[in-house]
């Protein structure tokens, strides 16, 4: 099988990919409390995932590689709970664009900033806004389960999208990572939920807020619907989807300057 893991390649062999113009990928993920019953480490392992998941049903068909996963992002919002290492803005802002600068100056021309955190969201856009022009690369920005949405709501049963400690991060834990699931706990994220914004005004008002105002046991969604089972469809699900948007011609042909 062709190698698709960046660090795993040497300088020379990375020169030729470069040449081939690989897709590059650079998962972003986070290092966040994850409620009672799921490590920190979720969004990092599971970004890394869907990018290896995705990466290698590209690779049937054209080269690509994926970098290794940024492992910390913008989780202020869960700094409450402890256990979260979260950097801000500018700080984030000058790690990323070192890496896909870095990148960029090996020669590659396609790079995808993918999202594993959802407050990585806002800031890998304004990023990607910036970068495209800056270095004359068209940049794409996916946020997994926003790029999956689709499949990702036909298989949750309690859910209509991926949440945060949920039926779906759970479940694909469970696939992934069974040991690191301390099932014994999922119970306690059963707490009461005060209301979102836009469930109280409607949609297009944002503020924000910490986890611990949304939910005192961090989990916003349904750990206890979570299975294994469930966990591996996501997953083939979720990167069949993002591989079949990333080998659309029309992502990387259509005019963006």
């Amino acid at each position: 099988m062709v190698e698709i893991e960046w660090r795993r390649l040497r300088a020379d062999e990375l020169r030729e990919r470069a040449k081939q113009d690989a897709i590059v990928i650079l998962p972003v993920g986070s290092l966040e409390q994850h409620g009672p019953h799921l490590p920190v480490e979720i969004d990092s392992l599971l970004g890394e995932a869907v990018a290896l998941g995705t990466a290698k049903l590209v690779a049937e068909s054209e080269p690509i590689l994926v970098l290794p996963c940024l492992w910390t992002g913008v989780s202020e919002h869960h700094m409450s709970f402890g256990g979260t290492v979260t950097l801000d803005f500018p700080a984030f802002s000058a790690v990323v664009t070192g890496i896909v600068q870095s990148v960029v100056r090996h020669g590659f021309r396609r790079i995808v900033l993918l999202n594993g955190h959802g407050g990585n969201d806002n800031g890998l856009r304004v990023l990607a806004d910036e970068l495209s022009p800056k270095l004359n690369v068209p940049i794409l920005q996916m946020t997994y389960w926003y790029a999956a949405a689709e499949p990702i709501a036909k298989i949750l049963e309690t859910q209509k999208g991926l949440r945060h400690a949920c039926e779906a991060e759970t479940s694909m834990a469970m696939a992934l990572r069974p040991e690191l699931v301390a099932r014994d706990r999922i119970k306690l994220a059963k707490v009461n939920r005060p209301p979102e914004m836009d469930e109280l005004v409607g949609p297009g008002i944002y503020r924000w807020r910490s986890l611990a105002s949304l939910s005192s046991a961090g989990v916003v969604g349904n750990p206890e619907a979570a299975t294994a089972e469930k966990g591996q469809r996501l997953l083939d699900a979720i990167c069949q989807e993002l591989a079949t948007k990333l080998t659309n011609k029309d992502v990387w042909a259509l005019p963006w300057r």
